[in-house]
């Protein structure tokens, strides 16, 4: 396979084991389950109780706190190895693990005593409520309420494309608790809202149908006066909120764009099989010039975007501030896997359209980081802004 050797990554013994684990995991449960749940949009349940055994829920929870306290390097790596073989496991993983970012940073000790361990077992499997049908990259016009009633918050909103929200048991809600504050951002809270069982007001409204990303439960969920405890208010101060999720958010993007590496690494470790194999004008067709330009050209972008994505993940992990870092690796790395899996399916020619081939799932699957976590338009205002600011004359 085409992949980077732990050598060629630089990592320590523990970073090395850890990669080994999930390279096992993804080559003998993930890749030949992938036929059995995608084409069918079906829930891979084993292979999630798999991920809890692994301990994959708690990658960079602290250890005093249940986790593997691991660095976003390898999370990072976590995330690319997944993702080759089926991006959509990964998502399982995707937005728990911002969830865990808020609490372990934001949250009371309290909070973190009571959520983190449960969520480093996977007991508890988080996602962001984030996004609304009338407020996505417009995260300051979100219209759902968060209203304080003696020992409680009571909700009341729509949210939509929310991951995990039908199969997972909590999550990290983003809600107005403040409306009229002068400064919007200075108006929202989050808080942890748990669903394991039948929670009065809050119901699943529907799957949404998606081009890719399938086999993972993305839905609009909907909150009718649902009773959230007072005590489930991240950091237990109101209007922090929008600070804790776009932090969070930090984290996510860097896992979207190891995603955009391990698809578009798939992608060439097939078409470089591929070319190998397939003979045309008396040749394999890699020996053609047309074909190795596809390939060089994918090889080049996809070393240059796990460097983006390596360089936020440090800066991440020495506790510096990361989102023109994590912004350019996402923005970079997802617009790459796009073009990509799109050439990569030249390459095959018309076994690249077929499912025969796994390339229509990476092509389909591709999409998805373009637009997630923030579209790539939002990632460029967010570049340039930080780069104003940061060098301001």
């Amino acid at each position: 396979m085409f992949e980077l050797s732990a050598e060629d990554l630089n990592l320590s013994a523990e970073q090395k084991e850890v990669l080994a684990m999930i390279r096992e995991f993804a080559r003998r449960e993930v890749r030949p389950a992938v036929k059995e749940y995608e084409p069918g949009d079906r829930y891979p349940h084993p292979l999630v109780d798999r991920m809890k055994e692994l301990g994959l829920f708690g990658l960079t929870i602290p250890e005093e706190y249940g986790g593997a306290g691991l660095d976003h390097v390898t999370y990072a790596l976590v995330f690319e190895e997944l993702s080759a073989a089926w991006m959509s496991i990964a998502g399982v993983l995707g937005t728990h693990s911002i969830m865990a970012y808020v609490i372990a940073r934001y949250g009371t000790e309290e909070q973190k005593q009571r959520f983190l361990p449960r969520m480093a077992a996977g007991e508890l499997r988080g996602g962001l409520a984030l996004t609304e049908p009338e407020a996505g990259s417009d995260v300051a016009s979100i219209r759902t309420r968060a209203r304080r009633e003696g020992d409680a918050y009571v909700l009341n909103g729509v949210k939509t494309f929310i991951t995990n929200s039908r199969h997972g048991t909590g999550l990290l809600v983003l809600a107005k608790t403040d409306p009229g504050a002068p400064k919007p951002s200075r108006g929202m809270s989050a808080f942890v809202f748990e669903h394991s069982g039948e929670v009065p007001g809050f119901t699943v409204r529907r799957d949404i149908p998606k081009l890719g990303y399938k086999g993972l439960d993305t839905c609009e969920i909907a909150f009718e006066d649902v009773r959230v405890p007072a005590e489930n208010l991240v950091g237990g101060v109101e209007g922090e909120g929008f600070k804790q999720v776009m932090s969070g958010l930090e984290v996510g993007r860097i896992n979207v764009a190891a995603r955009a590496v391990g698809v578009a690494r798939a992608a060439l470790d097939d078409a470089l099989r591929y070319s190998q194999q397939r003979v045309a004008f008396g040749k394999p067709i890699g020996r053609h010039q047309a074909i190795q330009q596809l390939l060089a050209d994918a090889y080049a972008q996809i070393e240059a975007a796990r460097q983006l994505v390596l360089f936020a993940a440090r800066k991440k992990d020495r506790g510096e501030r990361a989102d023109l870092e994590a912004g350019a690796a996402k923005l970079f790395a997802s617009e790459m896997c796009g073009r990509v899996t799109l050439d990569m399916m030249r390459v095959l020619g018309g076994y690249g359209y077929t499912t025969d081939f796994d390339l229509e799932r990476y092509y389909r699957d591709a999409p998805l980081m373009i637009i997630g976590e923030g579209t790539n338009e939002i990632q460029r205002m967010v570049i340039a802004n930080r780069l104003l600011e940061k060098y301001a004359l």
